[in-house]
């Protein structure tokens, strides 16, 4: 008779496929709680102390770390020497293994938690078991995903070998256990408050193939942190698939909404970084504000609400071509409304960054990380170093104006007036440039540029952007300072009666 070894922290699925494999032929092996919910079913356990003729101890520490399992798991049935002296010391083999871990990571979230908890949610023995078995995939089956009971089951069923499925089972087993590892070997690197350990190990799971990446026959995929995390939570109502270029999209959209949380906000996204950002007293004026700052680019663009979308907004919306829009909820007529645009995809959600995140860079040869880009971008520690002074109004520009162009690509400048951008110059290789294009780019639509406010990602290295914003008629602007050349640029400013703050931050989004 084959036997089966199920231990498991989720037993979402358990009984049914025990009932599977019973139906099957095998006989079960058991631990602790696995072994209740088994028998409180109906169906007959033998338990693992019954087998290792040694009790579970220390608090089920330590219960299945035994010759009896191992040998049972890791012994070859091609070789005869192998299958002898598991015979001489009465061990049986057991061919399938059912292990999922204790929930460490999910354990290691929690607020409030003692680290000696936490600690007891490092699973051994499953790891072990789960290593052995998918070692010796050969003769073993080992499951370590309730998502693939199913399966395993029709494979038994049919009578064949299922080499393949063993072989891809044990894959997964050592993907499972080195992501199991890396989010322990972090939890510990944390408690140190070490944000940037000696060995950085990245565990991602796929959530979805791409049908491309950002060109035609560029093979891609979409991994999350962990299941339905990030972006992998939003609720997709109706539209194509999402593409690879749209997942940057978004990321760049929700950037852009991210210093506006409690304020009604949309952010209109093109290639990553925002062509119109504004707030209103509502999602539709909040949009037409952000639309007006660049309306031909936001064909094919990807837009960001921070509020609730209405029917009245969505039908806005929907006269114009865009990949994708997302919010935190939809009305049921807004959802019928955009549902009209075949192609569209709404998508459905609020994606936080969170707590502590790291943003990662890939280069030839390894990857770059930093910390995540601060949310909230206040006025705290600004510093007025021009003669004139901003006035209340202005001053309300200029922190809408820095929380702009935070979401925009290096070098950038943008301007702003009443709570929306009117020019964005983005991605500039000089920053005169970046002011030449976002004044251009204003008045090309028509924006009066008169009296607007600037705000630049980085220090103005000379005194020319500051000459070409006032030739405008910007009345203030604010930027990080620490140029060598500060004072000029601060003299600049004075001489054309234009109010500067230095916030003491760089924004760069490169």
């Amino acid at each position: 008779m084959p036997s089966a070894l199920l231990s498991v922290s989720d037993k979402s699925g358990l009984i049914e496929f025990a009932k599977g494999l019973r139906a099957l032929g095998f006989q079960l092996l058991s631990t602790g709680g696995t072994s209740k919910a088994l028998r409180a079913a109906g169906l007959a356990v033998t338990d693992v102390a019954d087998v290792t003729r040694f009790p579970e101890m220390l608090d089920g520490r330590v219960k299945t770390l035994h010759p009896a399992v191992h040998g049972g798991l890791l012994a070859r049935r091609d070789l005869p020497e192998h299958m002898a002296a598991i015979a001489e010391h009465g061990i049986a083999p057991i061919d399938l293994v059912c292990v999922n871990l204790y929930p460490f990571r999910e354990t290691a979230a929690k607020a409030g938690l003692a680290p000696e908890h936490v600690i007891e949610q490092i699973d051994i023995g499953g790891p072990s078991m789960l290593r052995s078995a998918a070692k010796n995939f050969a003769a073993v089956t080992v499951v370590v995903d309730p998502d693939d009971y199913a399966r395993v089951l029709e494979a038994l069923g049919n009578g064949g070998d299922a080499a393949e499925l063993r072989r891809d089972l044990a894959e997964k087993v050592y993907a499972h256990t080195a992501a199991y590892d890396a989010a322990i070997s972090s939890w510990f690197a944390a408690q140190r408050g070490d944000r940037f350990p000696e060995k950085l190990t990245l565990a991602f799971e796929r959530a979805q193939s791409l049908r491309y990446g950002e060109n035609p026959g560029q093979a891609a995929a979409f991994y999350v942190e962990r299941a339905g995390a990030g972006l992998g939570a939003l609720q997709q109502h109706g539209g194509k698939e999402l593409s690879f270029n749209n997942f940057l999209d978004l990321e760049g959209a929700m950037l852009a909404i991210d210093p506006f949380a409690g304020e009604t906000a949309c952010a209109i996204v093109k290639h990553t970084t925002p062509c119109g950002l504004a707030t209103g007293s509502t999602a539709l004026e909040a949009y037409q504000k952000a639309l007006a700052c660049d309306p031909v680019s936001a064909f094919g663009s990807v837009i960001a609400f921070s509020v609730e979308v209405d029917e009245t907004a969505a039908q806005a919306v929907a006269s114009l071509f865009v990949e994708c829009i997302v919010a935190p909820s939809f009305t049921p007529a807004a959802l019928t409304a955009l549902g009209a645009k075949k192609n569209l995809r709404v998508l459905e959600g609020t994606v936080r960054a969170g707590a502590g995140s790291l943003d990662i860079k890939r280069v030839r040869g390894g990857i770059l990380v930093q910390e995540g880009a601060p949310a909230a971008l206040g006025d705290s520690g600004w510093k007025v170093v021009t003669r004139r002074q901003p006035t209340a109004a202005e001053w309300k520009d200029l922190l809408f104006a820095w929380r702009a162009v935070a979401s925009v690509k290096s070098n950038a400048i943008v301007l702003a007036r009443d709570g929306a951008t009117i020019g964005i110059g983005a991605g500039q290789m000089s920053r005169v440039d970046a002011a030449f294009l976002a004044v251009h780019k204003a008045q090309a639509g028509g924006h009066a540029t008169e009296g607007a406010a600037l705000g630049s990602d980085a220090f103005f290295p000379f005194r020319d952007g500051v000459e070409q914003a006032a030739q405008a008629g910007v009345r203030t602007i604010v930027q990080p300072g620490g140029s060598v050349r500060d004072e000029e640029v601060i003299a600049a400013a004075d001489e054309h009666g234009i109010a500067m703050v230095f916030t003491g931050q760089r924004t760069f989004r490169h």
